[in-house]
């Protein structure tokens, strides 16, 4: 029988092992996102080609029908229908659909401004379906069936288009190989709050470094779910929507991009949207994104690598619908850094390999904030810079939720769409709670454990090993006791 102190040693080993998977899996998706920051900012001093201008005769233009998919959200719904039907497009030329799934009182605040702009000679349908079959998929693909336009906008509730929208996007088309395009995301709450701030530093990253690399490459790049314009053809030759994934946008993108369709992306100026103000909803938000992006490479990940795309391409695509498996790596390396650390002096090449770990992440980090900085306007470069330590923090605190996501992504796909809370930005209801849907209890117990272990790790005087976990305990206690408190 092994004695406790050979337990011990073998439990360290295990630990060890897996700290060493994980920091592998980190350090290819480390790298790709260097390649892709070195893409983004190499792609600066590019000249876009002039756009062709609208016909003359505003008789001429495409018809665009703009797709609103609600779902209880009164405290936002009123203020999107508005911004549709304010859209600067000829009145005969543009259709706004509100497909309304609310069970709230929602219907009603929707009812009121479809009539007050029918009645100036916008053409608002306000179409309600029995069910929410499919969901948010469900409610476009059922609004795509009778839509007018040869060109089709999707606007989430929390988002506000500037009225020329479309005369900056619609123009794109004319190119007939293109079917999507795709407009960046501004945000309407970036502060004062601390999450609200890194929400805005993470999403900045994806689309002036994300997006913008793979755009300027030719490399696959997908629709965001909202201020996003799409051809119905492009739509209809992939089959529709789908609602067998919680992604539909990148599933439907995919599709798209392997039926022949080529897309652009549009980050001179932004479309703002409403950030997650409380813990909870982003994390709702989050799990979301994560366990979609999942079931999409389980359902696309053989046609993506069996396609007739250059294996760059094709290799760049696997990594993209792939990119939440960092999420569980870090999961795991947070969870095994406790007994790794704490059970038995660490071997000598620890150090040095945690070291080169988080230098890896500091890189990656500085280059998404530095990269937007230089890109995007008006965007806090020193600021961003200073909340780095909180930006990995936060990845921490999460990586336990969304390690369930992937986990549930890859072995239990499908489930509920839900929606992310909307507060309104300067809302005065405050949302339901979904703190219950979040492993926090969890979490505050890891963060103990990682605690208890911080302090045996100090006591033989492994400094930087302590400090590590340290940033990993903090990170699961923010992310935990504000789940907790709906905060």
């Amino acid at each position: 029988m092994m004695d406790l102190a050979g337990a011990t040693a073998a439990l360290a080993a295990v630990a060890w092992a897996v700290t060493l998977l994980a920091l592998a899996v980190l350090a290819l998706y480390g790298a790709h996102r260097l390649h892709l920051a070195w893409a983004a900012w190499g792609s600066r001093r590019a000249t876009p080609a002039p756009l062709p201008p609208l016909p003359a005769d505003a008789a001429a233009w495409p018809v665009v029908t703009v797709q609103l998919p609600l779902f209880n959200e009164p405290a936002v719904a009123a203020r999107l229908v508005d911004a549709a039907a304010a859209l600067d497009w000829p009145a005969g030329r543009l259709e706004v659909q509100v497909l309304d799934d609310s069970t709230d009182g929602t219907s009603a605040l929707v009812a009121a401004r479809v009539a007050h702009w029918r009645a100036r000679g916008v053409d608002v349908v306000h179409l309600r379906r029995t069910d929410r079959a499919g969901y948010k998929a469900g409610a476009l693909e059922a609004g795509r069936l009778s839509a007018r336009g040869a060109l089709l906008l999707v606007l989430d509730a929390d988002f506000v288009p500037a009225p020329d929208l479309l005369v900056r996007t619609v123009p794109h088309f004319a190119d007939p190989t293109v079917g999507m395009v795709q407009v960046r995301w501004d945000h309407l709450n970036r502060g004062p709050g601390l999450l609200t701030e890194l929400e805005a530093v993470l999403l900045d990253g994806h689309f002036a470094v994300e997006q913008r690399a793979r755009a300027s490459r030719g490399a696959v790049f997908n629709f965001n779910g909202t201020a996003g314009l799409w051809r119905a053809e492009a739509i209809t030759s992939a089959g529709g929507w789908h609602a067998d994934t919680l992604t539909e946008d990148l599933d439907l993108s995919y599709r798209a991009a392997l039926a022949g369709w080529r897309f652009v992306l549009v980050d001179d100026d932004g479309v703002p949207g409403e950030l997650p103000a409380r813990m909870p909803a982003f994390r709702t938000q989050q799990y979301r994104w994560a366990k979609g992006s999942i079931e999409v490479a389980r359902k696309l990940g053989r046609p993506i690598a069996a396609s007739a795309w250059p294996w760059r391409r094709r290799l760049g695509a696997l990594l993209h619908v792939t990119h939440n498996v960092p999420y569980l790596a870090t999961g795991a390396l947070v969870v095994a850094s406790a007994p790794a650390l704490a059970l038995a002096p660490p071997p000598a090449w620890a150090r040095p390999l945690l070291v080169a770990s988080a230098a890896l992440t500091a890189l990656v980090l500085t280059a998404y904030v530095l990269v937007p900085a230089r890109l995007l306007p008006s965007r806090p470069r020193l600021r961003a810079l200073v909340r780095l330590p909180a930006l990995v923090a936060l990845t921490c605190g999460i990586s336990l939720g969304q390690s369930r996501a992937v986990l549930a992504g890859a072995f239990a796909p499908g489930g509920e769409f839900v929606r992310t809370p909307k507060d309104g930005v300067v809302g005065a209801r405050k949302p339901p709670r979904t703190g219950r849907r979040h492993p926090w209890r969890a979490e505050l117990a890891v963060a103990a454990a990682l605690l208890a272990a911080a302090a045996l790790t100090v006591a033989r005087g492994a400094w930087v090993e302590a400090a590590h976990l340290v940033l990993f305990a903090a990170g699961l206690l923010w992310v935990g006791v504000a789940s907790a408190f709906d905060l």
